[in-house]
């Protein structure tokens, strides 16, 4: 439970925040805040997918998958990538489009920014949530290296998912402002549009990291060099020839190391080896779960 505590506060918040914005929305014509109920009910589903391929991901391994599913977080990861593209991001600018044929401005524009204050206060707190979340995966890493080093697609959608959230709310103000201050329908549909912008900006960065995650992204090669370095420390190997990785999901790794063991050694001894040399990586390196290693 504690593990999902950021989708369950980032659902709840969603939820209450979309049903706000399309009430305030059908009251004032607002484009951008069609957009920005459009952007929260995406946001829900997209979460609401996430937890689905948790709990996919947590199947035990069977004869069909003797690895186990723990990639079905990649594959729906990749899927809420490309929704929060094709329906969130695409319609945002659309409606930004249609804006500009539909002059006229609401009078009354306190249902909008009442909305928005909410909506950045529940916002404000699913965030807080996500990065601490984050934060706690990569304490030692700066923001945007974190991002490109995260395994974690779920943290990461829900953490920029939440940020794009606060910046989206910031343009639907600006644009609601600027539109009822000057008279200008445009200010709005300029808003619309850019919250749109924003939104394709976010998923296609998502797009190339869970991606990469579905496609088999292999592990660092600092961490790499440290698992090679650890594996020659041990007397009966001579050399690590060959190293293949692929994540499996976000805490488990599969690797398989090809290496040239001692020439006087015989089948007992290279089979005692393999078993310390695991036993030393694992510990280690303890999301490392399956471990292959061959003489070569």
């Amino acid at each position: 439970m504690a593990s999902k505590l950021f989708l369950y506060v980032g659902i709840a918040a969603d939820v209450c925040i979309s049903i706000t914005k399309f009430i305030a929305a059908s009251i004032t014509g607002s484009s951008a805040m069609v957009s920005e109920g459009v952007h929260s009910l995406i946001d829900t589903i997209n979460q609401l997918l996430l937890l689905m391929g948790i709990k996919k991901s947590k199947k035990k391994p069977d004869a069909r998958r003797p690895f186990g599913y723990g990639r079905e977080i990649y594959f729906w990861s990749f899927i809420v990538s490309l929704l929060l593209f094709s329906i969130g991001g695409c319609i945002s600018f659309y409606e930004g489009i249609l804006r500009f044929k539909r002059p006229g401005v609401a009078e009354d524009q306190n249902w909008n920014y009442i909305v928005l204050a909410i909506s950045f206060v529940f916002t404000a707190i699913s965030a807080t949530v996500s990065f601490k979340k984050f934060s706690k995966q990569s304490a030692e890493l700066s923001f945007y290296s974190a991002i490109k080093q995260s395994k974690d697609p779920a943290v990461l959608i829900v953490m920029l998912s939440d940020l794009g959230d606060l910046i989206g709310l910031l343009i639907a103000f600006f644009g609601i402002y600027l539109g009822h201050r000057f008279q200008n329908h445009y200010y709005d549909g300029i808003a619309s549009m850019l919250i749109g912008i924003f939104l394709i900006i976010i998923s296609l960065l998502l797009v190339r990291e869970s991606g990469s995650l579905l496609m088999g992204e292999a592990i660092s090669k600092k961490t790499l060099r440290k698992i090679i370095a650890l594996t020659e420390t041990d007397p009966a190997i001579e050399k690590v020839k060959f190293q293949f990785s692929m994540y499996l999901a976000p805490e488990e790794v599969v690797l398989q190391l090809i290496a040239t063991f001692k020439k006087e050694m015989n089948t007992q001894q290279i089979t005692e080896a393999i078993q310390r040399i695991i036993m030393s990586i694992q510990e280690k390196f303890p999301r490392i779960k399956q471990i292959f290693i061959e003489p070569g």
